[in-house]
């Protein structure tokens, strides 16, 4: 999943900036921002990877935690 971050005008021309969209591909992503904001024009896209936590804990360490 990566994230996308637009800039449009709306159908009332109002500017709006950093809707971020976390989306598997970008017309996924504008299907989802046209949902929220019928008849939107889209001025800017940019695409980041979604961050991921990987927490990675061995027995041992799972077993301090339990003990702490």
């Amino acid at each position: 999943m990566n994230k996308y971050e637009f800039s449009i005008n709306t159908r009332g021309g109002q500017r709006v900036d950093k809707i971020t969209i976390q989306a598997l591909d970008r017309p996924t992503a504008e299907e989802r921002l046209r949902q929220m904001y019928h008849h939107c024009e889209i001025l800017e896209c940019s695409e980041r990877p979604a961050v991921t936590r990987q927490e990675n804990l061995d027995v041992e360490g799972i077993i301090n935690l339990i003990t702490k």
